[in-house]
C-alpha cells in the first residue's frame, strides 16, 4: 500500500518538501537550544523590620541562582546579627513543567507550526504541477496506443507547457504524414489499375487476333487470313499501346517514390548545391520546344541553392503540364525580384489553354487531383503539380496559379536566391 502511494510523482515531491522542512526545523531548534544563554532569574529583595516598624536589615538573592533552587536570603541586621531566611518552593502537580504553562508556545512550538504550515501549503502546489505531468503522460499513452489525434492542453508558459506544445506539433506532423501516405497508397492503387488493365487487354487482343486455321497444313490460308491475323499495322498499334502503358507505370512509380521522400523530408534524399537556374531552364525549354525569356538585370544568371534533380523536375513538370493542357505556344520566363529586402528568383510558365477556375487553383496542387473533364489519354497521373509544390517548399519557396492575360494559365514559382545574385 505504501509503495503504491509513494509511486506517484506528486507524493514523492511533497514528501521531499516535508522532509526538508522537518530537518530544517530540527536543526534550527537544536542550534537555538545549544547557543542560547540560560535564562537569568529575577533578583528578589527582603526587608526586615522590628516590632516598632523600624528597618533593621535587608538582603537580596544571589545572582547565580538557578531555576528550581530555593529562595535564600542572608540578612545582616543593624546590631550585627546574621539571619538566614530560606523560602522553599511550593510543591507542583506531577508532570507539570516548572515556570511554564502546560501548553506554552516557545520557539520550538513556533518552528513546528511553521513546518506544518509549509507542508500543508506545499501539497496543493505540488499536486497542481504533477496533474499537468499526468495529463502529458496520458496523452502520450493514448498516442502510443494508436490514437494519432490525441493532443495535450498547452496552457501555461513553463517547461511543461513547452513540452506539451512540442508534443502536439510532433503528433500533428506524424498524423499528417500518415494521412498523406494513406491517401497516396489509396490513390496510387487506383491509378495503377488503368495502365495494368490496358496492358492486359492488349495482350488478350493480340492472342485473339492470332490465326486459328482449322485446315490441314497443306491447305493454303483462306482469303482474308491476313486480316484475321490483324496485320502488321494493327500489331504495331497494340505494341505501342502496351509500351505507353508501361511507360506510364514507370512514371507513376517514380513520382510516387519521389513524393514519399519529399513528404518525409529526408535530409539526405537530395543534396543541395549551387546551380545556375538559367541554364537548367534553357535545357528543359529546348526539350519541349518552349520559348525562354530571361529578364535579368545586367544579363546575370540566376544562382540558387538547391537540388539539380529536383529543380529540373519542377521545371519539366510545369512545361509538360502546359504542353499537355495548353494550346499554341508555351513560354517560360525568368525574373529577379527583390521584395522586402529578400531577393528571389521567379519562374513563370505560361500557356494558352483553358485556364484553371479560381476555386480550383489550390486543389490542383493536391496529389492525384485532376480538373473535371481531364482525360487519361492526355497523360499524367495527377502528381506533377503536387511534386512542384513539394519541391518549391523544400527549397524555401512557393508556387501559385494565376490567369494569363489574353487567356490561359500562368504558374509562378518563387525561390530564394543566394548571395551571388545580390
Amino acid at each position: 500500500m505504501w509503495s503504491r502511494f509513494t509511486s506517484h510523482l506528486y507524493v514523492r515531491i511533497w514528501l521531499a518538501v516535508v522532509a526538508t522542512v522537518a530537518v530544517l526545523t530540527f536543526l534550527v531548534g537544536a542550534a537555538w537550544h545549544f547557543s542560547a544563554d540560560p535564562p537569568q532569574l529575577p533578583i528578589r529583595e527582603v526587608l526586615v523590620r522590628n516590632a516598632a516598624g523600624e528597618l533593621i536589615g535587608r538582603a537580596q538573592t544571589s545572582p547565580d541562582r538557578k531555576r528550581g533552587d530555593n529562595i535564600e536570603f542572608d540578612i545582616i541586621t543593624t546590631d550585627g546579627q546574621t539571619l538566614n531566611l530560606l523560602m522553599p518552593r511550593p510543591a507542583r502537580p506531577p508532570g507539570s513543567a516548572p515556570g511554564r504553562p502546560p501548553l506554552g508556545f516557545g520557539f520550538g512550538w513556533m518552528l513546528g507550526l511553521v513546518g506544518l504550515a509549509v507542508a500543508l501549503g506545499a501539497y496543493p502546489v505540488m499536486r497542481r504541477l504533477t496533474l499537468r505531468l499526468e495529463a502529458l503522460q496520458r496523452g502520450v499513452e493514448r498516442w502510443g496506443a494508436g490514437d494519432l489525434s490525441a493532443r495535450i492542453n498547452t496552457e501555461g508558459h513553463d517547461e511543461v507547457a513547452f513540452l506539451a506544445r512540442r508534443f502536439n506539433h510532433a503528433a500533428e506532423r506524424i498524423e499528417t504524414l500518415m494521412d498523406s501516405h494513406k491517401s497516396l497508397l489509396a490513390n496510387a492503387s487506383h491509378e495503377l489499375r488503368s495502365p495494368l488493365a490496358r496492358i492486359r487487354m492488349g495482350l488478350e487482343l493480340m492472342d485473339q487476333e492470332a490465326p486459328t486455321l482449322v485446315a490441314s497444313r497443306t491447305t493454303l490460308p483462306p482469303e482474308g487470313a491476313e486480316l484475321a491475323w490483324g496485320g502488321p499495322a494493327q500489331r504495331s498499334l497494340r505494341k505501342a499501346e502496351i509500351s505507353r502503358s508501361i511507360n506510364e507505370l514507370d512514371q507513376l512509380i517514380d513520382e510516387i517514390l519521389l513524393a514519399s521522400r519529399l513528404d518525409t523530408k529526408q535530409a539526405d534524399a537530395e543534396p543541395f548545391e549551387t546551380l545556375d537556374l538559367t541554364g537548367l531552364a534553357a535545357e528543359e525549354c529546348a526539350r519541349v520546344n518552349a520559348d525562354l525569356n530571361a529578364e535579368l538585370p545586367g544579363g546575370h544568371s540566376l544562382v540558387v541553392q538547391g537540388s539539380p534533380r529536383l529543380l529540373r523536375r519542377l521545371i519539366r513538370n510545369l512545361l509538360e503540364n502546359a504542353r499537355r493542357y495548353g494550346r499554341g505556344d508555351i513560354s517560360l520566363e525568368l525574373a529577379h525580384m527583390d521584395a522586402g529586402g529578400k531577393p528571389s528568383a521567379v519562374i513563370r510558365v505560361l500557356d494558352r489553354g483553358p485556364g484553371v477556375p479560381a476555386d480550383k487553383r489550390e486543389r490542383i496542387f493536391e496529389p492525384f487531383y485532376r480538373l473535371p473533364g481531364a482525360s487519361e489519354r492526355e497523360g499524367g497521373v495527377g502528381l506533377g503539380l503536387s511534386l512542384v509544390k513539394s519541391i518549391s517548399e523544400r527549397h524555401g519557396g512557393s508556387v501559385r496559379c494565376e490567369d494569363r492575360p489574353g487567356g490561359g494559365a500562368a504558374f509562378i514559382v518563387e525561390l530564394p536566391l543566394t548571395a551571388h545574385n545580390t
